[in-house]
């Protein structure tokens, strides 16, 4: 059985919307303002590197599925290689190599593709997806980059939830221009 992996980039005041500045959200690119340093970058290449598939919204996939296939380096190549899966029957599978359109429950197909893959299933950004996924718990391990900011508006990483979640944060540290990694485990594996 495989695991589904949250990794984002958010805020200190938790918004996630529009790191890379690519949607037309006020304050896009936020992300871009800091460094991550060597340590943070060697961070996201070995996480694509042992990442087995993609996971996304639709949203996030379009955005991904715009950008991507134009770059070129092993982080790219690795991007545009692996198997992807997006939820949302309006998502077009055309736009980018091997990818799947999941349709109908996106927590049924979230359990398939856990059961189905050995290694990480990988979701970035994707903000409805992963609130569905942790309200679900069907998030293994969330990833956090948090950047040394408050941005006091936009899309939230945590949304309401039906129960409170126990995490346990089994990594942490501090890379480039103050940026915090924090890795906890959740769900089934939090206790």
């Amino acid at each position: 059985m495989g695991r589904i992996v949250v990794t984002e980039f958010v805020s200190l005041d938790g918004v996630m919307e529009d790191p890379g500045g690519a949607e037309d959200f006020e304050y896009g690119g936020w992300s871009f303002e800091f460094s991550r340093g060597d340590e943070g970058d060697k961070f996201k290449l070995d996480e694509t590197r042992s990442s087995e598939a993609l996971l996304l919204g639709r949203v996030t996939y379009n955005g991904f599925a715009d950008a991507w296939p134009e770059r070129d380096g092993e982080f790219a190549d690795r991007f545009n290689t692996m198997p992807k899966y997006v939820v949302g029957s309006t998502a077009n599978a055309a736009r980018w190599t091997n990818t799947t359109v999941l349709e109908g429950d996106p927590v049924e197909a979230a359990r398939h593709l856990r059961e189905e893959h050995e290694g990480d299933v990988v979701v970035h950004g994707s903000a409805q997806l992963v609130q569905t996924l942790l309200e679900h718990d069907l998030v293994d391990e969330l990833r956090l980059m948090v950047f040394p900011v408050v941005l006091g508006t936009g899309k939230r990483l945590f949304g309401a939830t039906s129960d409170k979640k126990t995490l346990r944060l089994v990594d942490s540290r501090a890379v480039g221009d103050g940026v915090l990694i924090l890795i906890y485990k959740t769900g089934r594996d939090a206790s």
